[in-house]
């Protein structure tokens, strides 16, 4: 593993580490590291008491010059190189990556956060202190997700929607249920606490690593955060629809227990959505009384979908129009099923990885 860095001066005074796993991130990190460091503020200056480490795992793109271009006029930002890939480890590039850089962090909070993220002011110092006040030794946000183009606007809040159903945050920031979360974008743990649970590598092989690794902390009894935070960053996480229909494939079996059942219901809304009317409307041999009872129907089944889908945090626009996005959600669904217990191999940024499920 090769390294560049602004070393940090007072090592022993730093208090969080920031970790971004990069790979082929060309166009998101610019403005990813410049929301970063820019963070510093009175007692928590980049440098002396924070480090930033951007960790290049084998991009063929700008990625690493970019980050190198930052570590050269900011003191306290390091660029990795992470180590080639052990295919006998079955660790997935970005765990490989994230647990190289902690292992050469100093702080004694580890952030990891992605490249595709966009920090607002001082929410790095605001979540260390949301944290201690909490009691919380991982604390991870959602943040508010940026999206263009038909698909992602459609399709994205039918995912977040149900991401809010399944995994509650009163439920997963309850240390008596099993049930646990975290977001990836923003996973900020104690550092004791990380590697005492064995952190990126106990879950090395594992490709959805954030939750894994929150299911790690609660396993064993450390009390873990998890919120919805528009106010601390944003993110774009697909910058097309190739890439969100790749990304999803990769996750959705992993994040939601019945793929197939749940790919049904959704195809019952649309079947109801659009069915209910029609029949009330073009057939003929209806009595009054028939019509009335199928559009109180439609209007409950509007009523129901909307007030689920409205639960993803998306513009009122997006969730509106997220009906129409129920086709590619439901192959989304049925792909990541397939590819995970029949297939049992996702695609993701170039890699082939071997699932479990």
């Amino acid at each position: 593993m090769t390294q560049e860095a602004g070393q940090p001066s007072g090592q022993a005074e730093i208090e969080l580490s920031v970790i971004v796993p990069a790979r082929n991130e060309e166009a998101s990190l610019p403005a990813c590291l410049a929301s970063l460091v820019s963070q510093s503020e009175p007692g928590f200056e980049l440098g002396r008491h924070w480090e930033l480490i951007v960790v290049n795992d084998d991009s063929t793109d700008r990625t690493r010059a970019i980050a190198a271009e930052i570590a050269a006029k900011h003191a306290g930002v390091a660029v990795l190189d992470a180590p080639p890939l052990d295919p006998k480890s079955g660790m997935t590039g970005k765990n490989n990556a994230c647990w190289a850089a902690a292992q050469q962090a100093h702080g004694k909070w580890l952030l990891f956060t992605d490249a595709d993220t966009v920090h607002e002011p001082n929410d790095l110092s605001r979540s260390i202190r949301e944290a201690e006040r909490h009691h919380a030794l991982l604390l991870s946000y959602s943040p508010r997700q940026l999206v263009s183009g038909f698909w992602q606007r459609t399709v994205m809040p039918l995912v977040y929607s149900e991401l809010a159903s399944v995994y509650s945050m009163k439920e997963v920031n309850d240390p008596e249920r099993r049930i646990a979360a975290a977001n990836g974008q923003f996973l900020l743990v104690d550092r004791e606490a990380y590697f005492s649970v064995g952190g990126h590598r106990a879950v090395g092989a594992e490709v959805l690593e954030d939750v894994a690794l929150a299911r790690n902390f609660k396993r064993n009894r450390k009390t873990i955060r998890f919120r919805y935070a528009p106010e601390a960053l944003s993110t774009r996480m697909y910058r097309t629809t190739a890439a969100m229909i790749e990304g999803w494939a990769k996750n959705l079996a992993l994040l939601f227990p019945r793929p197939i059942y749940l790919a049904a219901w959704r195809v019952l809304d649309l079947t109801l959505y659009f069915g209910l009317p029609a029949l009330a409307l073009g057939v003929s041999w209806l009595v009054s009384w028939q019509r009335v009872a199928l559009l109180l129907l439609w209007a409950r089944t509007l009523w129901r979908f909307y007030a689920r889908v409205a639960r993803s945090n998306f513009p009122a626009v997006d969730v509106a129009l997220s009906i129409l996005g129920i086709p590619l959600f439901v192959y989304l669904l049925v792909r990541s099923a397939i590819d995970h217990k029949l297939r049992r191999a996702v695609e993701w940024k170039g890699r082939t990885y071997r699932t479990s499920r």
